[in-house]
């Protein structure tokens, strides 16, 4: 028997990969095939199962894809309910593979379909859990995405969560591995550790979530602090439990290369949004008018569903020669795949063919130093509540970049302000939009507060309210 993690951290999702006397079953898969098709291949087994531990928010799994390429079914704990073909099994039904056996535990609460796949060795001794979204290492999962699907509150959800947990996986010997579909990062929970593997007797002692002393101080410990979630999480169900194109289908239309000429009628043909996936360093030289910066060196496909309502979206990419794929094959991870193409040769092939360019305004915390006075000086702090106040510049705004659309109409256009995050990375995300949308009274903060906290500019964890975005 082999199980391996595949662990995506831009994601922070793990799939899993499991081999037994010749017979393979892959949980939560992405939605491109290729890696499991060739470990498949090269270890010479059979796919016998695809495992889905629920209709996944945050990322498009490629149970679908999987499933057509090789044959196997797909395979779902109670309630689910799939437009297309495949398993809903029933609570505790035993599934063979090789010579162990993986078990359903239906675990609602996260989802009402969510289920843990327990996976019993040759020995029939209980060794690992596939805890999906119902238990993260350090965490358990949101109960507050399901509500309009289960017609239930959050607090009932929550109530069902820990039903599963306390009855289902609390009793499970200490010695079991713990596999959970996500890490720190996600956004599918609140407090989640930054290890991907642990044993559950760990986190029977240090998992707050397991640790409470009644259902009702269970449901409030686990409602408490959730924040809105991305608007594309609701889009990503839709497809998971609908189906999709294929991804070769999406790679195909997103690699095609268009000259200058084309990139400019099929903007214009189409209304689509110009995403340059440069690192901000290099955006901030110089990019296209209009075009919004989420780079691929970060969380880039999580970003790009925060600040893209609608995963229908037209993109025209610009991106580093040789990024192209990449780029495309991280977008349709979270459901965007309306590429239409990309600027063949990159933004050196724009700005070669003099075509007119923009810039952000950018200084370097040193300058920003020098420049700003505290209590005149307009200050916005892009970074997550948590972080501002943990330490931050004093007098700054809290406007985290996951609401912009939110506080962005709060903006007075003839008031100069100073936009930075952790280390440039958001706020360049931040500033592009801005700009797209006529504002250019501002100026970006190189290396965010990393680089601000190395200068003597005034610190404080002191909080104001009227500073923090509600």
């Amino acid at each position: 028997m082999k199980v391996e993690q595949i662990y995506t951290g831009c994601l922070a999702q793990g799939a899993y990969y499991i081999t037994s006397n010749g017979e393979a079953a892959v949980i939560d898969p992405l939605r491109e095939t290729r890696p499991y098709l060739e470990r498949l291949e090269k270890d010479g087994v059979k796919l016998k199962y695809i495992f889905e531990t629920h209709f996944h928010a945050d990322f498009v799994s490629g149970h679908l894809g999987l499933s057509k390429k090789t044959g196997a079914p797909v395979v779902y704990g109670p309630n689910a309910n799939p437009e297309f073909e495949a398993i809903v099994a029933q609570d505790n039904q035993v599934f063979e593979l090789g010579n162990v056996k993986i078990k359903v535990l239906h675990t609602p609460g996260h989802t009402m379909e969510s289920s843990c796949f327990l996976l019993i060795d040759e020995n029939g001794k209980e060794t690992a859990i596939f805890s999906g979204d119902t238990l993260f290492l350090g965490d358990v999962g949101r109960p507050d995405l399901a509500q309009k699907a289960a017609h239930l509150s959050q607090e009932e959800l929550a109530g069902l969560l820990y039903e599963s947990l306390y009855n289902k996986i609390l009793p499970l010997p200490d010695d079991i591995t713990v596999y959970p579909a996500h890490g720190a990062g996600s956004a599918c929970g609140k407090n989640m550790m930054k290890e991907t593997v642990d044993s559950l007797g760990n986190q029977k002692k240090m998992n707050y979530a397991l640790n409470q002393s009644s259902k009702e101080a269970f449901v409030k410990a686990v409602t408490d602090g959730l924040f809105p979630p991305p608007a594309y999480f609701g889009m990503n169900v839709a497809m998971n439990k609908k189906g999709y194109d294929s991804f070769d289908e999406v790679l195909s239309h997103g690699m095609k290369a268009l000259s200058i000429s084309e990139f400019q009628a099929a903007a214009e043909a189409s209304g689509a949004l110009i995403l340059d996936t440069r690192s901000n360093i290099d955006f901030v030289k110089g990019f296209i008018p209009q075009s919004i910066n989420i780079g691929l060196n970060g969380d880039f496909a999580p970003w790009v569903g925060a600040m893209i309502v609608d995963v229908k979206q037209p993109i025209l990419l610009v991106t580093d020669n040789g990024k192209e794929e990449e780029a495309v094959t991280r977008l349709s991870r979270v459901g965007f795949d309306n590429v239409l193409g990309h600027l063949e040769g990159g933004f050196e092939t724009w700005k070669e063919g003099g075509e007119k360019i923009d810039i952000v305004d950018r200084i370097t915390a040193e300058q920003f130093a020098r420049e700003v006075k505290i209590g005149e000086g307009k200050i916005i702090d892009v970074r997550k509540e948590s972080e501002y106040a943990a330490e931050h510049v004093e007098e700054a705004y809290s406007k985290p970049l996951a609401y912009i659309n939110d506080w962005i109409k709060d903006i007075d256009a003839r008031e100069h302000f100073y936009l930075h995050c952790a280390g440039g990375y958001r706020s360049m995300i931040a500033a592009s939009i801005l700009q797209s949308r006529g504002y250019r009274n501002f100026t970006e903060v190189e290396g965010g507060f990393g680089a601000i906290a190395k200068t003597s500019v005034p610190k404080t964890d002191y909080v104001c309210q009227s500073k923090v975005l509600n």
